[in-house]
């Protein structure tokens, strides 16, 4: 069975939503299987605690998700057309897993989602994508084969899966947003069985 980490930051619930359809996708293919993960938020040193276990949703991840996982799909709302800063942080904390070239040739694709149409959305999955070629990645986006990216009025291009998330009240995927994502996770699926082994 091929294990495909799919690791998200999300605040107000829009990214979440796409990380399980990005699972669907994955769960789709034949002898793949989603493992959904969350970071903490980043906490100052002053005030309230992070809880070491969230109230709800997916767990945290940990560095054992990082070495068990056959491809990774990276997740958070955009910040300014950048990743949030608790998936940041918790990424630039991976330099054990980049000397020992944990990721080193796995499949690798991302997802946002953001509150204004043209808020950055592409910045986003681009500052994704940094870090993960750093750590040897072999970087899945989707091709316009899939035809949602043709007819969708809201998130998803060729860079990876997104969403537009304009207000509280809209934070599920579109159908064409939610098929898009699932592309993705299907990608990366049958990526990482073709490359499972490769550069070990």
């Amino acid at each position: 069975m091929s294990e495909i980490l799919v690791l998200y930051y999300s605040r107000n619930g829009s990214v979440a939503a796409l990380a399980s359809q990005v699972a669907r996708g994955v769960n789709a293919v034949s002898g793949s299987s989603a493992c959904l993960r969350t970071v903490p938020s980043v906490a100052t040193g002053i005030g309230t605690r992070v809880p070491e276990v969230p109230a709800e949703g997916a767990p945290y991840v940990s560095s054992s998700d990082l070495q068990r996982c056959d491809g990774l799909v990276l997740g958070s709302p955009t910040r300014f057309g950048n990743m949030a800063a608790a998936l940041k942080y918790f990424i630039d904390g991976t330099s054990s897993e980049w000397l020992g070239g944990t990721l080193r040739g796995k499949p690798a694709g991302v997802f946002t989602s953001s509150s204004s149409l043209h808020g950055g959305q592409e910045t986003t999955l681009l500052s994704m994508a940094l870090p993960l070629l750093h750590h040897g990645m072999v970087l899945v986006g989707i091709p316009y084969s899939e035809n949602a990216l043709m007819t969708t009025r809201g998130g998803g291009g060729p860079y990876g899966a997104s969403h537009f998330a304009p207000d509280s009240s809209q934070i599920e995927p579109t159908p064409d947003e939610s098929r898009i994502a699932q592309h993705l996770g299907r990608r990366v699926a049958e990526a990482a069985l073709r490359l499972k082994g490769w550069e070990r």
